[in-house]
Parts: C-alpha cells; sequence; structure tokens
C-alpha cells in the first residue's frame, strides 16, 4: 500500500526558515510518502508537529492524530480525503478513527529507536516559534550523549542551529566550516600550540553538534552529508591523540620514545577495538550498547571519547602538564575498553540465560 502526505490549510508562519507546507513537503521525502499514493496521511498546517507522528502514522489507517480535540494528521483513504480535509479544517471530529490524543502523557512507542516518546504537536503562530523551534531542537537528539554535549553547550548549539536556519546555511555549509576547524586545532595541537588547539576544537565539537541538529531540524539531511559527518567524527579523534602526544615535545613536556608509543598504541587499539564492540552490540542485540541499562548511558556520559578526553586533557593543560594529559586519556581508553567488553560479555550471559536484553528507555 502507497501512501502520500499531503498539507491542508495555509499558514505563511515560518519554522526554522521555512514554511509550515515546505516543512511537511521535506518530512514527506525524507520519509519516503509517495507523491500519489493509495491511501493519505492529511496533516493541519495551523499545527507544528514532531516528524515522529507522521512515520508512526504512516502504517496504521484509519488513525488521527488531535490536539485539544482538534485533528491535526489523519491517515484516511482516498476517496474519504475531500471530507476528511474539511472535518479536519473546521476543527471537527472525524467519525470512525482510532484517536491518539498527543497530549497522552503516555506518548508513543518508537519502533526504530525501541524506547517510549512523547512527540510534540502545537499550533504554529508567531508566538509559539521559539518554543517549537526548541520542542523541535529537543527532539532531534535521540538517545544518549557526553556530559559536554549534554550540560555544556545545548545553549550555544541551539541559538547557532536557529542562525545557521536563518541564514539558509545548510548542514552541509556548516560541516565544511567545521572540518577547516577540525584541520587547524590538529595542526595547533601538533607544534604544542594546545590552547590554541582547544578553542578551535570547542568550536568545532560545538559546529559538529549544529550541523546534525540542523540537518534534523529543517529535514535537510543528505547522504553526502551523513558520511561526511560520521567520517570526520570516526577519522579526527585518535589524530588529535597523536598530534597532542607530539606537540608535548615542542610545549617542553615531551614523552620518552617508549611511554609515547605505548600511549599511541592504548589509544589506537582502545578506540578501534571499544567501536568494535559497539558494532558487535548492535548486531547481536538490535540497540547501542549505551541504552541499554541506566549504567551504560550514564557510563556514555564520561567514555573515552573526543569531548570527555578533551575534559581531560584541559585539565592537564590548566596544571602546566599536557604530558599527563595525554597519558591519562591512554589510562581512560584501556578502562573504558574493559568496561565495553565486560559489559558485552553481561550481555551474552543475560542472552544465554533465556532473559531478554531490551533497553531501559523501551
Amino acid at each position: 500500500m502507497t501512501v502520500s502526505l499531503q498539507p491542508i490549510g495555509d499558514n505563511t508562519t515560518r519554522l526554522w526558515g521555512m514554511t509550515n507546507a515546505e516543512r511537511v513537503r521535506r518530512i514527506g521525502v525524507s520519509q519516503g510518502f509517495a507523491p500519489e499514493g493509495e491511501t493519505v496521511v492529511l496533516a493541519h498546517l495551523d499545527y507544528a508537529f514532531d516528524p515522529v507522528w507522521t512515520r508512526h502514522l504512516k502504517d496504521k489507517p484509519g488513525t488521527v492524530v488531535t490536539r485539544d480535540g482538534r485533528p491535526v494528521l489523519a491517515h484516511v483513504g482516498r476517496i474519504e480525503m475531500e471530507e476528511a480535509a474539511a472535518l479536519m479544517l473546521a476543527g471537527a471530529p472525524l467519525p470512525g478513527l482510532v484517536v491518539i490524543e498527543a497530549e497522552d502523557e503516555a506518548g508513543i512507542f518508537n519502533e526504530a529507536l525501541r524506547k517510549r516518546e512523547r512527540p510534540f504537536v502545537e499550533p504554529l503562530v508567531m508566538t509559539t516559534v521559539p518554543a517549537i523551534e526548541r520542542l523541535s531542537y529537543k527532539g532531534a537528539y535521540k538517545g544518549v550523549t557526553d556530559l559536554l554535549t549534554k550540560y555544556l553547550w545545548p545553549e550555544w548549539a541551539f541559538r547557532l542551529t536557529q542562525l545557521a536556519a536563518r541564514w539558509g546555511l545548510s548542514p552541509n555549509n556548516v560541516t565544511a566550516i567545521g572540518t577547516v576547524l577540525c584541520v587547524v586545532a590538529t595542526i595547533a595541537f601538533w607544534q604544542g600550540w594546545f590552547w590554541t588547539g582547544l578553542l578551535t576544537g570547542l568550536v568545532f565539537m560545538v559546529l559538529d553538534t549544529v550541523d546534525g541538529k540542523l540537518a534534523r531540524c529543517t529535514i535537510t539531511s543528505s547522504r553526502l552529508g551523513d558520511i561526511w559527518d560520521h567520517g570526520i567524527d570516526l577519522v579526527h579523534p585518535p589524530i588529535w591523540w597523536w598530534a597532542w602526544a607530539s606537540g608535548c615535545a615542542v610545549y617542553g613536556r615531551p614523552l620518552s620514545d617508549q611511554t609515547f608509543w605505548i600511549v599511541i598504541g592504548t589509544m589506537l587499539f582502545g578506540y578501534v577495538a571499544q567501536r568494535l564492540i559497539e558494532g558487535a552490540f548492535i548486531v547481536r542485540f538490535g540497540m547501542h550498547i549505551h541504552v541499554w541499562r541506566p549504567f551504560d548511558s550514564d557510563f556514555r556520559l564520561v567514555t573515552a571519547r573526543r569531548n570527555p578526553n578533551m575534559v581531560i586533557l584541559f585539565a592537564s593543560l590548566v596544571a602546566g602538564r599536557p604530558d599527563w594529559g595525554i597519558v591519562a586519556v591512554a589510562g581512560w581508553t584501556a578502562i573504558s575498553l574493559v568496561v565495553h567488553l565486560v559489559r558485552l560479555f553481561q550481555a551474552m550471559a543475560v542472552k544465554r540465560r533465556g532473559a531478554p536484553v531490551i533497553s531501559w528507555l523501551a
């Protein structure tokens, strides 16, 4: 059965720099709705909604999502489309359809993320735009993250995402700027200009949040952008650590040859091994290791990824010992690797006992 997504009504209020009709069109394209379907999901343009709703309704014909009793989204047959659209525009109930109230505290279960969530549905007028953009931004991140992304720069990234949308910057534009800054930070670390590298790296790390958020909020994700962004994210951290270790000599705190290679070897092996463990967990259990149990989500805040490691390096630089910092990063990488390996084995043991391995967020 093919399904199309059809906006109804008119609304000139702009959200993330675009009209609601354009937003609905982009949602339809990104979620694979057909231009002309056998059934149709009608979207009332007087309301802005989380794209999760249309994905949820796509395979649920005969269902309507309401806000304060007024129909906002309805999956109906093409024959009933005109009558349903007229009733929706009049704010009248749609008889015979299963009703999902957007205000319901229970929310809906997201099958893709295997978690329960409560997507937003809000009236779209000029006065509600700031609140809706914040809700949209908040909903753009799915899952758990590190302590810097969660606590230090959410507001910075939100404001920059708004600014980028207003200026018409694409996510790839932001990624390109970030890529340049990433290279500059690498050179600075290699030259022992650690404060310059940290400042440049901080801006890059914030933009690394912004490009993904911008793509989701403006519904402009692309295959190129996804590969580019994730490719940079995957490759640059071990290069940064190598550059930092090399820069210690220029800074005046050189590592001995033996210590240097132990540090580099530990970090490279630990970095790759942790990624492989995370991949193995996804393949075996259908979810990310960091959403299994509360401990795993909490450990994601500090595990030896780029951002927590940068906190260690910053602290060491404040102490005037960048060499201690890179040694500490290597040690923390080894500890994090052991934790991930233990958690993988524990999950495997749970499954062998016949118990389900499911996310605590479900």
